[in-house]
């Protein structure tokens, strides 16, 4: 079913090989494989960390092929639906929607899919979907098709209803950063009124962080290294007025030990052990963040790790053995966590600062990232 005649053709950036330039080139639309597709009309695609990662060769094995689509953040209205009337999708053309990367095709049937929320699982989807399919779901911008095009098919079962409220470049910028960020957030397990540690505050994600973390109730710690994020975790912190429950430190000028013992004075605690966060979220890939932040936490306290170095993290033992630190990771967040986080943002005004550029741009918008400015890069495609 399509809400109105389609184009024959769109535009669409292609990655030709790694470490290249996007090529522009006009192509047909998608087409609609399974029950559960949608074709929407990209209206803004955000640029993440992960596609720079891609474009050098660094998530092999994919793409798995060439000339390759990217984006696994964007956000579109709906033009065409393949929906079964058996379906318990409810989107119809017009809608507005977020698309995050995983999971395109979940297959529905494998033991992630299968999985009901339990009591370690509680933030997971109903059974007959999952965002950590085993089968062979694909992921829309690294191992299928993403954003970067004025059409793209998606997943009904993995898109989120944007609010009348929240412009398409706002929903594009959470489709990734957002819903990883209040993911890895409510995996700290932090209840507010408690500490915790963003390390890496003021890049696309850590500065989304900062604003969930405060509107969640909690006292925030954000740590960064550079002059342009650092401005921009600052700036965010002065907009929002939570100059109360956030504090932005410079790690190159203030250390970690300096840091927790401020905190046990303002805590009114005596023993070094009782002092810091209570957890930490890890967002850059370098082993000094990661060692700042494990620096920062108390006895017992939980660090989440994001990030994926190629030559991974390195971890005291004594750290483990007897401070009781505990490590966990935290990838993406359910299609539950995504629709959660996106409501959240759009009630507590949870924004991204972000740069537009148009599509025939991204290759500027790409050099744009590499500056390392913070803040978020987004196609916007009604330029």
């Amino acid at each position: 079913m399509a809400v109105h005649a389609l184009p024959s053709s769109m535009r669409a950036q292609f990655l030709e090989a790694f470490n290249t330039p996007y090529t522009l080139r006009t192509v047909p639309l998608p087409v609609l494989t399974s029950p559960h597709d949608m074709l929407i009309k990209v209206d803004a695609a955000s640029y993440c960390h992960t596609d720079a990662v891609l474009a050098a060769g660094g998530m092999a094995p994919n793409p798995p092929a060439f000339p390759h689509v990217g984006c696994h953040e964007f956000a579109g209205t709906v033009v065409a639906t393949s929906h079964s009337a058996t379906l318990p999708h409810s989107f119809q053309p017009g809608d507005r929607v977020g698309v995050p990367g995983r999971s395109f095709h979940a297959c529905g049937t494998c033991f992630e899919c299968r999985a009901a929320p339990g009591t370690d699982s509680h933030d997971s989807d109903p059974p007959g979907y999952s965002v950590y399919c085993a089968g062979d779901a694909a992921n829309l911008g690294i191992s299928a098709p993403g954003g970067f095009q004025e059409y793209a098919a998606v997943d009904a079962r993995q898109v989120a209803p944007v609010p009348p409220s929240m412009s398409a470049p706002e929903a594009a910028t959470l489709m990734c950063a957002g819903v990883t960020i209040y993911a890895a957030l409510k995996r700290c397990g932090v209840a507010a009124g408690g500490r915790v540690g963003i390390v890496g505050c003021g890049g696309g994600l850590g500065h989304l962080g900062l604003q969930f973390a405060a509107a969640m109730g909690l006292r925030v710690v954000g740590v960064d290294n550079a002059d342009a994020p650092l401005d921009l975790a600052r700036r965010v912190v002065a907009v929002r007025g939570v100059g109360g429950v956030v504090r932005v430190v410079d790690a190159r000028v203030e250390e970690a030990e300096d840091v927790v013992t401020k905190l046990g004075q303002e805590d009114g605690r005596r023993d070094r052990a009782d002092m810091g966060v209570d957890a930490v979220v890890i967002l850059p890939e370098s082993q000094r963040a990661f060692d700042y932040g494990v620096a920062l936490l108390r006895n017992h306290g939980r660090c989440v790790v994001v990030s994926f170095p190629r030559d991974g993290f390195r971890l005291a033992s004594r750290d483990v053995v007897f401070r009781d630190i505990s490590v966990v990771g935290s990838l993406v967040g359910s299609n539950r966590v995504l629709r959660e986080m996106v409501l959240f943002a759009a009630v507590h005004g949870v924004r991204a600062s972000f740069k537009l550029f148009p599509l025939d741009r991204l290759n500027e918008l790409v050099e744009e990232y590499h500056k390392g400015a913070g803040g978020k890069l987004v196609v916007d495609m009604t330029a």
